[in-house]
């Protein structure tokens, strides 16, 4: 029941083009891209979404119940071509209600002495000085309750966080926690978040584009490419420090029996010159009979 078959957005399908609010139609007119596609889903019912509450002791926000009562789950698929081969790039995820697990206090390692994520968390406050108009970070322990909404293909996790003391659903937020188990904040409301997922495209690292250390070079490249249909500019922003590549991508995904054929015509051309150049005789002046040469 949860995933149907993976269609195409090019036909008949108008609920999933407002659920992609319309921006399907955009990748799908952009130089290289294939295949966007998306896992059509069917609606969670009332009785899934009451089941879930009482057994997390939570009550989902209404933008996110909305949400899963329309599609339980979302997941939206862009590839580029290189070389006449489809290669992954865009993700767009949201877990079904059913995969909307808490993250539980497991160890790093396998060891049975290992430490815990709650031991980690106690050695990186020791050096932090809170800020006052930042919103207070999520912690692993029973302060708060994390969900995970999107595990971003293993760049990090995307999560919905209750605090103990605000259990209500107005006062959950979107976190995003990296790969070092830092939180970076990303939205007060889950509708708020599902516009970034949107603008964003699905691009790879997007979310570190709301961190301190911003996304990656190779992701930089591909935000280039491909600009997100955001307001936050300055993820694009060169610095001065750092070269970015800017790439063509009308050149980038040209046909390469193209390209080989005008390099072979140059090719051609210069060898052509080449030979007339020296099949030219060259003339020598040459002492004339009885004309004396001085030496």
């Amino acid at each position: 029941m949860e995933d149907r078959s993976l269609q195409c957005l090019g036909g008949n399908k108008p609920h999933l083009e407002k659920l992609t609010l319309g921006v399907a139609r955009i990748l799908e007119a952009s130089p290289g891209v294939t295949g966007v596609s998306v896992v059509e889903r069917e609606p969670a019912d009332i009785g899934m979404i009451t089941a879930w509450e009482q057994e997390n002791d939570c009550v989902l926000p209404e933008d996110l119940k909305n949400f899963y009562l329309m599609t339980n789950g979302f997941h939206m698929l862009w590839n580029v071509k290189l070389d006449n081969y489809p290669i992954p790039l865009g993700s767009l995820m949201i877990n079904s209600i059913m995969k909307l697990n808490q993250l539980h206090l497991t160890s790093v390692y396998l060891l049975p002495s290992s430490p815990s994520l709650v031991d980690l968390e106690e050695d990186e406050d020791e050096g932090l000085v809170a800020n006052g108009d930042d919103p207070e970070k999520p912690h692993f322990d029973s302060r708060n309750r994390i969900f995970e909404l999107d595990s971003c293909n293993g760049n990090g996790k995307v999560c919905l966080v209750y605090k103990k003391d605000k259990p209500a659903p107005q006062d959950a937020k979107i976190w995003f926690l990296d790969r070092a188990l830092y939180w970076h904040f990303l939205s007060d409301s889950f509708t708020t978040y599902y516009r970034l997922l949107i603008t964003h495209l699905g691009l790879p690292q997007w979310q570190y584009a709301f961190t301190s250390y911003g996304i990656s070079p190779q992701a930089r490249q591909w935000f280039n490419m491909y600009k997100p249909i955001t307001f936050n500019t300055a993820v694009l922003a060169e610095d001065d420090c750092t070269f970015l590549n800017k790439l063509d991508p009308s050149k980038v995904f040209k046909s390469k029996s193209k390209t080989l054929a005008s390099k072979k015509r140059s090719s051609l051309q210069n060898s052509s010159s080449q030979r007339g150049s020296s099949a030219s005789p060259v003339i020598k002046s040459s002492p004339l009979p009885g004309n004396p040469v001085r030496k």
